[in-house]
C-alpha cells in the first residue's frame, strides 16, 4: 500500500507527516511517497487513496474517510493557485477519479500516538489485501 505524505517540511506546524513517515518507513506492505506541494495527487487505478497529513482541529490521530470530506474546511481561494488538498480531494471525489479516501490525520500539537497509527495502518493494509 502506498501512502502519500503531505505537508511542508520547512514549517514546524506542518511537517509532522514527514517525521512520522520516516519513523515508520520499513513497515511491511507499506511505502510512503512524499508529494510536492505543487504536484497533483497521483491517481491510483483502484480509485483508493491513502495519505497522511497534519490536520487542524483534531487532538488525536484520526482516520478520516471520504464520508468526512464535507467536514474539511476549504481555505480562501482567490486565484487558481489557492486550491489546497481539501479542495483537490473533494473535486476528485465529485468527478469520480477517486472513490475511497483514507487520511491518517495527525494533530498539530501534542504527542503522536504511534500505537494508534500502527493500528490504523494494519487495518488499512488488511482491508486493501481483502479488496474492500
Amino acid at each position: 500500500m502506498n501512502i502519500l505524505v503531505f505537508g511542508n517540511q520547512d514549517h514546524p506546524d506542518d511537517n509532522l507527516a514527514f517525521k512520522v513517515s520516516e519513523k515508520l518507513s520499513g513497515l511491511a506492505n507499506i511505502s510512503f511517497q512524499v508529494i510536492n506541494p505543487n504536484s497533483d495527487i497521483p491517481l491510483p487505478d483502484n480509485k483508493k487513496i491513502y495519505l497522511i497529513d497534519t490536520v487542524v482541529g483534531i487532538d488525536n490521530v484520526t482516520l478520516i474517510t471520504e464520508n468526512d470530506l464535507n467536514k474539511i474546511l476549504l481555505s480562501p481561494r482567490t486565484t487558481a493557485h489557492d486550491y489546497d488538498l481539501g479542495f483537490q480531494l473533494k473535486y476528485l471525489t465529485k468527478i469520480g477519479k477517486i472513490k475511497k479516501v483514507f487520511i491518517i490525520g495527525l494533530p498539530i500539537s501534542g504527542n503522536v500516538d504511534y500505537d494508534l497509527i500502527h493500528l490504523i495502518l494494519r487495518k488499512l493494509v488488511a482491508q486493501d489485501m481483502q479488496g474492500s
